[in-house]
């Protein structure tokens, strides 16, 4: 019974994600671009004549699972959507293999945002706009859109959302965790749909917007052109998608109360206060750095924030070369890498609660040495923490940069020196996509060999899933 109702899931999962083609499907129509019509209708196609009679046949079946199937079910729908999501690419002919198109469809899926794709002028426009709406799906997860719109995934719900983003700060919005999901997706498409038409009035059109406005609010960093956001030499645009990438890296619980009023929540919110302390930080720092280059002042404090949201929040978009910069600045970037967006929010990296909650443990360390006898807690929001978020956090951090050393190990022994090895490992597992000391991070990435591909695909999904879903699934007490 168990199987039954993982499989009916996973196939109702998949088939939102290839329903999600239907819209590069009839821009391709409208652009007349043949080979892509070809393409996305036989992936579609394909899809549809295996789950609808799966479907049928299991209609009947009720779903039922506990967290621990939900580790299985989300581990398993990240792994299908992205070989689902390679598809296209690999039809389109717009790729070299088909390990390409499945590093491609990953990056997309999980925000990572390292394109294998060189020159997206000769790209049809339908594979850019589905290129672009992986990252939109994968930032907010096809496991929330599920359980917002299949009010029969009610039950156990919260099991799949805890297993997709399995942070310290997992909480529920909403008493029903349907609804809980469906604000998180209107917060989002409302946010995306604002930035958009921002971006168009400061010039983009319409297709540029989109794609732009997708690829910020996702955190991912993908764009319609190949010089990224510097193409536009807009300081407007520049600015817009620095405050939507901020937002996005923020945990969706406090916009919920910020859009009720709640101020005195966000005031009091340790994670939101480390996250606004480390972004001035940063580009107070970053722009002292800059003072005596030839940039003016008003360009170096939006470089300043531009760089340090890009980063933080691992969105990845890009306008001028950072290998030029002085030394301190390109210290704090390769610093930001270590820390990500905040817990509950569409961005990558280690997140700001659990570098909270360790700071607070260290400090307790050594007040600890003064006063032996003493207790102490780690307070969070004013409130003190259980004891177990601490060690959670601890074994996270510990087999974060477990993965990230065996990940240097992998990318060196394809001949790549010691520091990119480490910026590659830092963007994949993340989910980064832009690096320091790196010419061009995608073109590295294209001379991999196909088996380093599968791996780096492998670790992005395991980056997005924040370790754990995935990796309980290698216990063998899991499977007894």
């Amino acid at each position: 019974m168990k199987w039954r109702s993982l499989l009916k899931t996973l196939i109702l999962l998949i088939s939102l994600i290839t329903l999600s083609m239907i819209i590069p499907l009839v821009i391709a129509i409208v652009m007349e671009e043949r080979g892509m019509v070809r393409a996305f209708g036989i992936t579609i196609g394909a899809v549809f004549v295996i789950a609808l009679p799966i479907l049928f046949i299991s209609r009947k079946q009720p779903i039922r699972f506990n967290t621990a199937d939900g580790c299985l079910l989300v581990f398993l729908t990240w792994v299908i959507a992205c070989l689902l999501g390679a598809l296209p690419f690999f039809f389109s002919g717009h790729v070299d293999s088909f390990s390409d198109a499945v590093f491609e469809s990953s990056s997309g899926f999980t925000t990572t945002g390292i394109s294998l794709i060189v020159d997206l002028d000769i790209i049809p426009r339908s594979l850019i706009f589905w290129r672009a709406e992986t990252h939109w799906l994968g930032g907010m997860g096809m496991v929330v859109l599920t359980v917002a719109i299949l009010p029969l995934l009610g039950v156990g719900g919260f099991q799949l959302l805890k297993a997709e983003s399995p942070g310290p700060d997992a909480e529920r919005i909403t008493p029903k965790i349907a609804g809980t999901a469906k604000f998180l997706w209107i917060s989002y498409i409302a946010l995306t749909g604002i930035q958009a038409m921002l971006l168009r009035l400061c010039g983009m059109d319409w297709f540029g917007a989109t794609i732009h406005a997708f690829s910020t609010l996702a955190t991912g960093g993908f764009s319609s052109q190949n010089e990224s956001i510097a193409y536009y030499h807009s300081p407007a645009i520049e600015w817009i998608c620095t405050i939507f990438m901020l937002i996005a890296g923020i945990n969706y619980t406090l916009i919920y109360r910020l859009l009720r009023g709640k101020f005195k929540d966000i005031l009091r919110n340790s994670e939101a206060k480390a996250y606004g302390l480390i972004i001035l930080i940063s580009v107070l720092i970053i722009s002292v750095a800059l003072l005596p280059t030839d940039i003016s002042l008003l360009d170096t404090i939006r470089q300043a924030f531009f760089y340090t949201a890009t980063i933080l929040t691992t969105t990845g978009f890009s306008t001028v070369n950072m290998n030029l910069w002085p030394p301190l600045a390109q210290g704090v970037l390769f610093i930001l890498m270590f820390i990500g967006g905040c817990s509950g929010s569409t961005a990558g990296g280690i997140k700001v609660i659990r570098h909270v909650v360790l700071w607070k443990q260290a400090g307790n360390e050594l007040r600890r040495i003064i006063y032996p006898k003493g207790v102490f807690t780690v307070r969070l929001d004013k409130k003190v923490g259980r004891k177990d978020i601490v060690y959670g956090v601890a074994g996270f951090v510990f087999l974060y940069f477990m993965l990230l050393g065996f990940t240097v190990l992998l990318v060196s022994a394809s001949g790549l020196n010691l520091f990119s090895s480490l910026n590659v490992a830092l963007l994949t597992l993340g989910n980064i996509g832009l690096g320091l000391g790196l010419d061009n991070a995608s073109a590295i990435a294209y001379g991999f060999p196909a088996g380093l591909k599968w791996a780096l695909s492998f670790i992005m999904i395991v980056g997005r899933l924040e370790l754990w879903t995935a990796f309980v699934l290698f216990s063998r007490d899991y499977w007894r």
